[in-house]
C-alpha cells in the first residue's frame, strides 16, 4: 500500500510540474521571439555590428530561427511576441506554421543529402547539412511543444481578422515596393538595372526570399533603410489588425444597471466613485454569489476596472477573480484605475501589483468653515462674487423641469472645451439622465439672472456627494468654483450631506512633499518634472484648486498584472478619459466585429 501511494504522489508531483510547464511556454515562446526582434532590429540598423556579429548571425539563422537584418522583420517578431504573451490563437497559428516550414524544409536538405551523397561533397555543402540536421531537431522539438500545449493559447481575436489583416498588408507592402523601386531607380548604386526590380522585391518582403544568390551590386544602404522602415510600418499595421483583442461590448443592459443600482443601495457608502460603475459605456461583471462587481471597459486590449469593486467586501475577491479570468479568456491585459486603500488590497490579493496614483479631496461638511487665516484666499474670493451679485440654486436633478435641464444641458455643452465627453473612473457622461434624479445640481447666476456656471455632484451613498462636472462660462468672474463649493457645503444639512469628495489630484504628495524645506533632490527633481509638465497637462493646478479648501486627502491607486503592461495601461487609461481618441485603422461596422458579450 505504500508503494501505490508513493507512486500516487510522483505522478501527481509529475502532473504538477507538467502543468507548470505548459503554462510557462506561451511566456518562454515571448521571450525567445522578443529577442531574436532586438537582434534583427539591431542588425538592421547598425551596420559595423552587422558586420562583427555575421557569424553570429550565420549560425543563429542556419542552425536555430531564421533572423534578418531588416526592420520590418524585426517588427514582424516584435509584435508576434507580445500576442504569444496574449496567449493568443492567432499568433499560436503563425508560430506553429513557421517552424512547421522549417521542419519540412530541413527535413528535405537532409533527405536530398542523404540520397545524394555525392553532391554533398562535390559542392562542399556537409556544414549546410550539419545546420539543418541541428536546425531540424530543434524545429521539430519546438513544434512538438507547440502540439502539446495548443491549449495554453486561448485567447481569441476579432472576426475576420486574418482577411482584413492580407487586405492590410498588400496594400501597404505595394506601396513601400513602389516608393523602393523609385528610389532604387533614382539611386541604383552598384546594381545593375536588371535587378532593380527583384532587389526591390526582396527588400520589400524583408530579406525572407532571395531571387538571385549570385547578385554582386546594391544601392546605397539608406535605400534599404527606407525600404525597411516602410516595410516595417506595413507589418506593424497588419499584424496589429491579425491580433486585436476581442471587443468587449461597451454597454449596460438594463438589467445589469439595475443590479449594480440595488448593490450601491446597500453598499455605495463604502467608494465615492461607486456610482460612476453606472455609466452605460462599461460592462460589469458579478461574484458568483451576485453580491460584489466590478464595472470595467475594454480600452487598447487593456479591461480596465474603475474604482474599487463594489458591493459587498466580503466577495470583492470572488468579483475580481471573475473579472481577471473574463481578461485572460479574451487576452486583455487587467487593469484598475483609482480604486480606493480596501480596493487595492483586495486587487493585490489577486495577485495584481499596485502603485500609488494620487489622492482624491474629499472635504466634511461639519469640519469645514470659511474662518481662519489658512481660509482667507477662498474666503476673498466667495466675498468678492457675491458683492458681484451672484446667487446660487442648489437642488436635486429630480426637481428641475424638463425645459431647466434642457437649458443646462446646452449650456454645458457650450462651455465644454472639448467635442466629446471626458471622464471614465470620475465622471457619469450623461447630465439630466433620468435616472440620475438624486444628483445633486449647484447653478450660479449672475446679477442678471444668466447661468454662469454649474457644479454636478452624484450620489456617494445616503450621506456623500461625489464631483461629477465642472462647467462655466469662460467670460466669468474667478472665483466662482469656491463661490459654488462654499455655498453647497452651507446647504449640506439641508440636502443630508456629510461629506463632499472634489478633484483627484494625481501625485500630490510629490508636489505637497517636493516643496517643503529640506526635501531630497530626488523628489525635488520629480516636482521640478511634473511642473514643467503642467505646461500642457493640468498637474499642478489641479492639487491648488483641491488644497485650497484643505480637505481630507484619501490616496487612490493604479493596479495591473505586469510592469511590461504599465505603458499599455497609461494608453487605455489616456483614452477611456477622453484626453486621446486613436485613429481608426479600419472602419467599424455598425454593431462592432465579433464583439464579446461581458
Amino acid at each position: 500500500m505504500a508503494v501505490t501511494e508513493q507512486g500516487r504522489d510522483g505522478v501527481a508531483v509529475g502532473a504538477e510540474a507538467g502543468g507548470r510547464f505548459r503554462v510557462r511556454v506561451p511566456r518562454v515562446l515571448s521571450v525567445c521571439m522578443a529577442v531574436a526582434a532586438v537582434y534583427s532590429a539591431a542588425i538592421a540598423v547598425a551596420g559595423p555590428l552587422r558586420s562583427t556579429l555575421g557569424p553570429v548571425t550565420g549560425l543563429i539563422e542556419t542552425a536555430v530561427f531564421p533572423v534578418e537584418p531588416n526592420l520590418g522583420y524585426a517588427v514582424f517578431l516584435a509584435i508576434l511576441a507580445g500576442a504569444l504573451a496574449r496567449r493568443k490563437r492567432a499568433a499560436y497559428g503563425v508560430v506553429t506554421a513557421i517552424f512547421a516550414l522549417l521542419v519540412l524544409g530541413n527535413l528535405a536538405v537532409v533527405l536530398s543529402s542523404s540520397l545524394m551523397p555525392d553532391l554533398v561533397e562535390e559542392f562542399s555543402l556537409t556544414g549546410q547539412v550539419v545546420a539543418a540536421d541541428v536546425n531540424l531537431v530543434v524545429s521539430a522539438v519546438v513544434l512538438g511543444v507547440l502540439a502539446a500545449t495548443r491549449d495554453e493559447f486561448f485567447a481569441p481575436t476579432r472576426r475576420a481578422s486574418f482577411r482584413k489583416a492580407l487586405l492590410t498588408l498588400g496594400s501597404l507592402l505595394g506601396v513601400s515596393f513602389a516608393v523602393g523601386y523609385a528610389l532604387v531607380t533614382l539611386f541604383p548604386g552598384t546594381l545593375k538595372p536588371g535587378d532593380h526590380l527583384a532587389w526591390t522585391l526582396e527588400r520589400t518582403l524583408g530579406g525572407v526570399v532571395t531571387l538571385d544568390f549570385y547578385r554582386a551590386g546594391r544601392p546605397p544602404s539608406w535605400v534599404n533603410l527606407v525600404i525597411g522602415l516602410l516595410s516595417a510600418v506595413a507589418v506593424l499595421v497588419a499584424f496589429a489588425v491579425l491580433f486585436r483583442s476581442q471587443r468587449a461590448r461597451a454597454e449596460l443592459p438594463a438589467e445589469s444597471e439595475e443590479r449594480v443600482r440595488a448593490l450601491l443601495r446597500s453598499y455605495g457608502s463604502r467608494d465615492s466613485l461607486g456610482y460612476f460603475a453606472t455609466r452605460r459605456d462599461r460592462a460589469v461583471i458579478f461574484s458568483p454569489s451576485g453580491k460584489a462587481a466590478v464595472s470595467y471597459r475594454v480600452v487598447a486590449g487593456v479591461c480596465l476596472a474603475g474604482g474599487d469593486p463594489i458591493g459587498d467586501v466580503e466577495a470583492w475577491g470572488h468579483a475580481i477573480r471573475a473579472w481577471l479570468e473574463e481578461a485572460r479568456r479574451y487576452g486583455w491585459a487587467a487593469a484598475a484605475i483609482g480604486p480606493g486603500e480596501a480596493g487595492a488590497h483586495a486587487y493585490a490579493r489577486a495577485g495584481l501589483r499596485v502603485l500609488e496614483l494620487g489622492d482624491e479631496a474629499v472635504i466634511e461638511a461639519a469640519a469645514f468653515g470659511l474662518e481662519g487665516r489658512e481660509m482667507r484666499g477662498v474666503r476673498q474670493a466667495v466675498n468678492r462674487v457675491r458683492r458681484a451679485g451672484f446667487t446660487l440654486r442648489i437642488r436635486r436633478h429630480a426637481d428641475l423641469t424638463p425645459e431647466e435641464t434642457r437649458h443646462v444641458i446646452e449650456r454645458a455643452a457650450a462651455w465644454r472645451g472639448t467635442r466629446a465627453e471626458r471622464g471614465f473612473s470620475m465622471a457619469l457622461g450623461r447630465l439630466g439622465d433620468p435616472a440620475d434624479g438624486a444628483c445633486v445640481l449647484v447653478e450660479a447666476r449672475d446679477a442678471a439672472g444668466r447661468l454662469a456656471a454649474i457644479l454636478s455632484f452624484a450620489p456617494w451613498g445616503e450621506d456623500g456627494l461625489s464631483l461629477d462636472l465642472m462647467r462655466r462660462d469662460r467670460g466669468g468672474d474667478n472665483g466662482l468654483m469656491e463661490f459654488m463649493v462654499a455655498g453647497l457645503i452651507a446647504e449640506a444639512d439641508r440636502l443630508g450631506v456629510k461629506r463632499i469628495s472634489l478633484n483627484f489630484a494625481m501625485f500630490r504628495s510629490v508636489f505637497e512633499g517636493g516643496a517643503r524645506l529640506g526635501a531630497g533632490p530626488v523628489l525635488r527633481l520629480w516636482r521640478g518634472t511634473l511642473l514643467f509638465l503642467s505646461r500642457w497637462w493640468q498637474l499642478e493646478s489641479l492639487y491648488r484648486a483641491n488644497a485650497k479648501y484643505h480637505p481630507v486627502w484619501v490616496p487612490r491607486f493604479i493596479a495591473f498584472e505586469d510592469t511590461r503592461d504599465l505603458p499599455k495601461v497609461g494608453l487605455a487609461s489616456v483614452i477611456a478619459e477622453g484626453f486621446l481618441t486613436p485613429p481608426r485603422v479600419l472602419p467599424r461596422r455598425r454593431g462592432g466585429d465579433g464583439a464579446a458579450r461581458a
